[in-house]
Order: structure tokens, then sequence, then C-alpha cells
């Protein structure tokens, strides 16, 4: 029985990216990303599902910071186009909302349309069905949350506003982790990350391990190393399973002069124009 842990309340975008990829899985609910990987780790659950990366608000840099503190694969990966809606209690109208509730994230991504709304109070939580789950449970009749359509289902909320999402092509990736590192299907892609001596070209040289051998980076970051000020360590994606040769090759050669390297996982890239192979299981 496949079970996956997702972070939030019931109704949330990770739920739904979850059901994306296994429709007749059972879906777990967790507070916090850490509770995902614990889940995950505990047994408690085959899978865990978490947001890594927005289209428009960038990369989930909390998740990333989780994947080097737990020893836990990535073996998959879905997308989600993302349609937030202005959600409330029935009967209440757009021009009585004195606050609007929702995770960092989504109000960042309907930052032009709260605008419009005249002497709102935004207010971050941890969650955006989470925040349906407030308004409904506090008998909040002065307040709004940005969520999903099935928030608004699941806790019988009215739509006062759909589609209110700065760009209309919004999409979240998430990706899935696991204690078994069987991938989901053919790996095309892997997830890493290193770090560097603080040295002249250093980065070029490390770049060019993939490039000498045209492998495809489709993501590259710098975040701050922790307990090292104005250190940096570098995540990546390429496009190309870790036992490709190639890949195997560019790793060992990063190897040589890098401080440390680290895979995440490798596993199928998701597809738009067609199913993951989890999909039909």
């Amino acid at each position: 029985m496949i079970r996956i842990a997702f972070q939030g309340a019931t109704g949330a975008y990770s739920e739904s990216a979850a059901r994306r990829l296994w429709p007749s899985g059972e879906t777990v609910a967790r507070d916090r990303f850490d509770d995902v990987f614990d889940a995950v780790k505990a047994g408690d659950v085959t899978h865990g599902i978490l947001p890594i990366e927005n289209s428009v608000g960038g990369s989930i840099h909390r998740n990333y910071g989780l994947l080097l503190e737990h020893d836990l694969p990535i073996v998959g990966e879905t997308e989600l186009t993302v349609v937030h809606n202005l959600l409330a209690l029935p009967g209440t109208s757009i021009t009585g909302i004195r606050r609007v509730f929702s995770h960092p994230q989504a109000l960042a991504q309907c930052e032009q349309y709260v605008r419009t709304l005249p002497g709102v109070e935004v207010v971050a939580t941890y969650d955006t069905a989470g925040s349906a789950r407030l308004i409904r449970e506090g008998g909040l009749r002065d307040t709004a949350a940005i969520a999903s359509a099935r928030a608004a289902e699941i806790f019988g909320l009215d739509i006062l506003k759909a589609g209110i999402q700065d760009f209309q092509d919004t999409i979240t990736r998430f990706i899935v982790i696991a204690r078994d590192p069987v991938p989901l299907g053919p790996p095309d892609k892997t997830t890493l990350a290193f770090a560097l001596q603080n040295a002249p070209g250093a980065l070029f040289k490390a770049l060019s391990v993939f490039a000498l051998r045209d492998i495809d980076l489709t993501k590259l970051e710098s975040r701050p190393a922790r307990g090292l000020p104005w250190e940096y360590l570098f995540y990546v994606d390429v496009a190309v399973g870790r036992d490709d040769l190639r890949c195997t090759r560019a790793l060992e050669h990063l190897a040589e002069f890098a401080r440390w390297v680290r895979v995440f996982g490798s596993y199928r890239q998701w597809k738009v124009d067609g199913a993951s192979p989890a999909m039909l299981s």
C-alpha cells in the first residue's frame, strides 16, 4: 500500500501533487516539512512529497536544507499548475474582508491581487489549506484564505475570486523521497550538491566537468554554507541518470577538487506530455 506524507492540511497543493502520482494512494498530512522527512525515516509512510521549486517564487530553501540533513534519496518528481483562489465563509463579501491568510509563497504569488483589497491585513500561515481550515474552525467572517478549490470544497468555503495568482502559468515542482533508493521510473535526471574551495575559477572548473561531457544543467543555485560566513555551496540538477557513464565520470572528476559532493538522487524527470510510471500503479 502506497502511503505518502505531505506538509499541510487536507486539500493542500502538496496533497494534490501526491494524488497526481498515486490516484489510489493514501495521503498522510503532516504539520511541517521536517515531519514529512521524519515520517519517511520512521517507516510510517512509503514516500514523502515536498515542494522544491516554484516557477514564480523560486526555490523552497528549507527543503534543500532538509535534504542535506537527512539521508533520504529523491526517487521521483512531479509538477502541478497552481491555481490560487480567494476563499471565505458563505455569505462573506469581498468588501467585508479585513484579513487574508495563506502560506508566504502563495501570498507572494498573489501579491498584485491582494494589493487591490483596501485596508486588508496580510497574515502568513504555515499552509494554504490550513488557512482555510482556520477560517472554518474559527468562524472568521472577516477573513479570507488563499488556497485551492479543493480546500474550499473540503472546508465548506465559497470561492469569492478564482485564479488570483499574478501569473497564470504558475507551476510548482515537487520531489518524492523514500527510504528505498529505487527510482519510480528509468532515471534521466540527477540532483546533487557540492562545495568548493574559495579560489579563482573554482566554479568554472566545477561546471566544466559537465560541459565537457555534454551534460545539460537544468538548475544551478548557490546557498550560504552554514557556519562559514561568505562561503557557499551549490545545488545542481543535471539531465542525465547517475549510472550513465558520462555522469559517473563527471562526478568522479568533480570530487577531485570539490570539498565535498553529495548526490541526493537519480530519478525520472517529470514529462509534461506523459504520465509518470507511478501513476500506473
